[in-house]
């Protein structure tokens, strides 16, 4: 009995951590490409639905997606509407990742690795490298399951099972109960109801039992999101908690329902396994097609019942910055250049802060809202004085080459966050004023992208984060290659707009130059970013002295 349960937890573990595998493979290959599909999101319901439903797909989870969804939301971004929107299609597409994966594909498992192997270790790009960590994270979950299915095996006439049985089958609330806080605890509703799933298939569990732990593990994976957004922007949590009404209410109502009529005695075709993964599909398409016609009434009475803190006025600048660069003493140099390196993480924290509701505050024209990212330009400037000080007062004698070559890094981060706090308030704010001023309105593709436009750049900001605090050189080849896709973008943006002009478009001629200096804003903002990834590169042999034709003859 020990080995057997030892067996279970383990091929339990590794469905977890299989499954997270793929989610962290396809952010870090494609996080930018889905942030953008993100940004459009606003067209419609159904399309926000549409984009939930496909990057649940790929993400194979809805909490990354609710993740990606309450950053947005946050920053003034997304509208609460659409947000749920996302969220419903986000669960239908988590529920279509799961019974895909619930079918017998054992025969796929040893290719699967083979080819997730080859492509990981011998991929050149970063791309093909994740390509192949994705196709290995759902080898091990056909993997897992197989574990699962085996060490369940001999279960399968004993008489304490049999007895557990009895007493769920009289009590689904506590089936219910016990799928919930397993699906939140274990942070994946997917792996949950996988494991529901082989259970039922694997003639553990009768059809009102899984069905009981299925509506409880949708329920688990709403409270998820949820959990997640509690110290979130009030924005954020509004999504979260209408999600949690439509999905965990309507998960409630199902299994009132489910007792009230006796449906598990209508006789489903096929397995137990096979009714419960058709049960998690209907259940989450019907909270997705009910729900949306419902999404804008959900979101206004979130608007009024979910307040923000009673000082929202000002934001706290005292939690966003840390004791780490105070007279302390520090016993090495990589000790006071660790200090340096977290107080430079609060410093760009400050920097994501008033770089995110940019584009909200361009439409809206919020006064408040400037005030509040105004607020932050002068903590800024005190952290990069704080740190270029902090860094010039090292014992650089007693330093080695490294030690000095990541101090300098740290002063040029520095000034690079603070340069591109200054293009916030000094230039883009005042767009935002002079289009406020003068009543302009962007045209819709104008609009479109400059959305996308800084929706990339944010996505870079923490890239370029990643590459500070990691030396990763694939990231910082990354960072660079996202810099030069930056400077196609503007181009093409430029190119745009003045073809808009020449047809005529009279909303593109009022606002050109307003158009034109928030790209370019945003380009620099990109670049200044964009720095610490240089440096990176030159060190470890990967940049060219020069970019000029023959320059190195």
């Amino acid at each position: 009995m020990y080995f057997i349960i030892v067996q279970l937890v383990a091929a339990i573990v590794l469905l977890l951590w299989a499954v997270r595998m793929v989610r962290t493979a396809v952010e870090r290959a494609y996080a930018a490409p889905l942030k953008r599909m993100l940004a459009h999101a606003e067209k419609s319901r159904l399309g926000a639905a549409g984009v939930g439903t496909v990057m649940a797909i790929a993400l194979q989870s809805s909490t990354a997606v609710a993740a990606l969804a309450s950053s947005f939301a946050a920053g003034g971004l997304m509208a609460g509407t659409t947000g749920l929107a996302l969220m419903l299609g986000a669960y239908f597409g988590s529920a279509l990742v799961a019974s895909v994966l619930s079918f017998d594909l054992s025969l796929f498992t040893a290719p699967l690795i083979i080819a997730g192997g080859l492509l990981f270790l011998r991929g050149n790009s970063r791309q093909t490298k994740q390509l192949g960590r994705m196709i290995l994270g759902i080898a091990f979950v056909l993997l897992s399951l197989e574990m699962v299915s085996e060490a369940t095996a001999p279960w399968r006439d004993s008489d304490v099972l049999a007895s557990v049985i009895g007493y769920l089958r009289g009590d689904l609330w506590t089936s219910f109960l016990v799928a919930t806080v397993i699906t939140w605890a274990s942070y994946s509703s997917v792996a949950s109801v996988l494991v529901i799933i082989t259970f039922g298939t694997a003639g553990l569990i009768p059809f009102e039992i899984a069905a009981a732990f299925v509506l409880g593990a949708n329920l688990g994976g709403t409270l998820i999101a949820f959990g997640m957004t509690r110290g979130s922007d009030v924005r954020a949590r509004r999504i979260a908690i209408g999600a949690l009404v439509f999905r965990g209410g309507a998960a409630i109502l199902c299994l009132v329902l489910f007792q009230l009529f006796q449906l598990h005695q209508l006789g489903l075709p096929g397995t137990v396994g096979q009714q419960a993964s058709l049960l998690h599909i209907v259940f989450n398409l019907g909270v997705m097609i009910l729900g949306l016609p419902l999404t804008r009434l959900v979101a206004n009475l979130a608007d009024r019942f979910v307040q923000d803190a009673p000082d929202r006025g000002d934001i706290n600048v005292a939690r966003l910055r840390t004791p780490a660069l105070s007279g302390q003493r520090h016993p090495s140099a990589d000790s006071a250049l660790a200090s340096a390196t977290r107080e430079l993480l609060r410093m760009s924290e400050m920097v994501e802060v008033m770089l995110q509701p940019v584009m909200e505050i361009f439409q809206s024209g919020d006064k408040a809202a400037i005030r509040r990212v105004k607020s932050l330009e002068p903590e800024v400037d005190q952290a990069n004085r704080d740190i270029k000080l902090f860094l010039t007062k090292l014992d650089y004698d007693a330093m080695d080459p490294v030690q000095m070559r990541r101090a300098a890094d740290l002063t040029s981060f520095a000034m690079g966050l603070e340069q591109a706090g200054d293009i916030v308030t000094r230039q883009l704010l005042r767009i935002a004023d002079q289009k406020l001023e003068r009543r302009l309105v962007f045209s819709p593709q104008g609009w479109q992208e400059l959305t996308d436009l800084h929706a990339r750049v944010l996505s870079n900001m923490q890239l370029a984060l990643n590459v500070l605090v990691s030396e990763d050189t694939e990231s910082a080849r990354q960072l660079i290659a996202e810099k030069e896709e930056i400077g196609a973008q503007e181009r093409r943006s430029v190119d745009l707009h003045f073809q808009r002009l020449r047809t005529g478009n009279a909303n593109s001629f009022e606002t050109s130059d307003l158009h034109l200096e928030a790209i370019h804003a945003l380009r620099r903002i990109n670049s200044l970013l964009s720095g610490i990834a240089y440096s990176i590169l030159s060190d470890n042999g990967e940049l060219r002295r020069s970019k000029l034709v023959n320059a190195d003859r």
